[in-house]
């Protein structure tokens, strides 16, 4: 923690110029703090800060996994996507989508469309599939007027919270997370594979290790992933699935049944352990307790950057009133399941 302090302050003072103020400050009060927060000044190119401290802005995301570039003149999509080719190593396309997105550039998307009165829990990105991008890109191109904050929140505190013997259930069975498609409710298979041919579902599905079922047009899949991982770097242990969002329980009360009755007793996707067991409601209450415990909320600033460790932050969204656009973009791929 002593030699990040010391390095953030050689930092900061490489920065000054000519006795000038300087025009990029990076906090160095708690190196761990999440997000860390670094502004800078309307004169100064965020894709040029990011090259040029490609080593240190890499020790504060395995730090505190966080960091919130605020005051920078990002002032479009094209200059958004030009930070994050400079900070993430290999934009990915966004395959087996689980939430509804428009793509507004190359590999830059809208962050999930889902109704603003509604919140998007606590999660990784792509935590379900084989593997995932290890960083994440967020762009506040139209802030919200009331509320649509991006909550985060660290896995490792969520991992050390989660009771042990909960904890070691989720770690030896995995999770197993089902999808089912082709009932006019939620994503269609189309939508979420980017393909209307059929065998070439088959064909990600059998490369990605995912059991699939047709139905006639209807198709079901099922994938058992970790409960948790282990950070290649940091070696650290991490919360990292989205039991919480597919189980049941996610779900209101009203939309629950609705959905029930369209799908003949079924739900368009649910969590359970990797054997197939129902996973217990009193177990998920806790694993959500955990990620409310340790969430951070900030409000978004217009054009303000928040590059994510996805392995080590989670992330969310609160309900809204009036226009919102942040704009998200990943990768770095990863290279599997690491627990």
């Amino acid at each position: 923690m002593a030699n990040l302090e010391n390095k953030s302050a050689t930092l900061r003072a490489r920065l000054l110029q000519s006795g000038k103020a300087t025009p990029v400050t990076v906090a160095t009060r708690n190196a761990a703090a999440l997000p860390r927060v670094i502004r800078g000044s309307g004169a100064h190119s965020l894709s040029q800060w990011v090259r040029d401290n490609a080593h240190e802005l890499q020790e504060f995301l395995h730090t505190s996994g966080g960091v919130l570039f605020r005051g920078f003149p990002v002032a479009s999509v094209a200059t958004f996507r030009e930070v994050c080719v400079n900070c993430i190593d290999g934009l990915m396309p966004y395959n087996e989508r689980s939430t509804p997105r428009e793509q507004k550039g190359d590999r830059v998307y809208t962050s999930t469309e889902y109704p603003s009165d509604q919140a998007i829990a606590l999660h990784n990105e792509f935590s379900y599939a084989l593997a995932w991008p290890m960083r994440i890109c967020f762009y506040a191109l139209v802030p919200p007027e009331e509320g649509g904050e991006t909550p985060i929140a660290d896995g490792r505190r969520v991992y050390d919270r989660i009771a042990a013997e909960i904890r070691d259930r989720f770690v030896s069975k995995g999770v197993m997370y089902v999808r089912r498609y082709g009932w006019g409710v939620d994503l269609s298979w189309q939508e979420a594979f980017g393909t209307s041919d059929p065998q070439g579902v088959e064909r990600y599905c059998r490369d990605n290790q995912i059991q699939f079922e047709w139905e006639g047009p209807k198709l079901t899949t099922r994938q058992v992933r970790a409960a948790v991982t282990r950070h290649p770097v940091t070696g650290e242990m991490v919360w990292f699935n989205q039991a919480h969002l597919f189980h049941p329980t996610n779900l209101p009360a009203d939309v629950y049944r609705s959905m029930q009755k369209i799908m003949d007793g079924h739900l368009p996707r649910e969590a359970l352990y990797g054997d197939g067991t129902p996973i217990e409601t009193e177990e998920l209450r806790e694993v959500r307790a955990a990620f409310e415990a340790v969430k951070v909320v900030f409000p978004w600033e217009k054009h303000d950057v928040l590059l994510l460790d996805n392995v080590l932050i989670n992330h969310g969204r609160s309900p809204y009133r009036g226009p919102r656009t942040i704009l998200v973009a990943m990768g770095q791929p990863s290279a599997g399941e690491l627990a």
